[in-house]
């Protein structure tokens, strides 16, 4: 009997080794686990911190551009105002002068489908 319960205790030895390998190796997988999403967070990070980046870029390059055309039509309305000014004072006179005569210098004429009633 001695050996039996020999054979009892080295199974209970062997089986709480086994058991303590186990639990070991449970608590290397959650720390990798965790130290593997800790990674995978800084990457995340770094990623963002890149794509944001390179969208600010984007965009002051497309805002920068659309300031630029803004610009220009300004620039082009205003020298389309000016045109239009000079265009308005260089012919104001010779327009007032043919409105003006054609309102004073009446032709009194019979209109052609008058008919003279006796």
């Amino acid at each position: 009997m001695a050996s039996q319960s020999q054979g009892i205790h080295q199974l209970l030895q062997a089986e709480k080794r086994a058991k303590d390998k186990l639990e070991e190796a449970k608590k290397r997988k959650v720390k990798r686990i965790k130290q593997a999403k800790e990674e995978a967070m800084v990457e995340i990070d770094q990623y963002r911190m890149q794509r944001d980046k390179e969208f600010r870029m984007r965009q002051s390059k497309i805002m920068g551009s659309q300031s630029n055309l803004s610009e220009e039509i300004e620039e082009q309305t205003l020298e389309k105002i000016k045109e239009l000014h000079g265009s308005y004072n260089k012919y104001l006179e010779r327009v007032l002068t043919q409105v003006l005569g054609m309102v004073c210098d009446v032709k009194p004429e019979i209109h052609t489908n008058y008919r003279a009633t006796h």
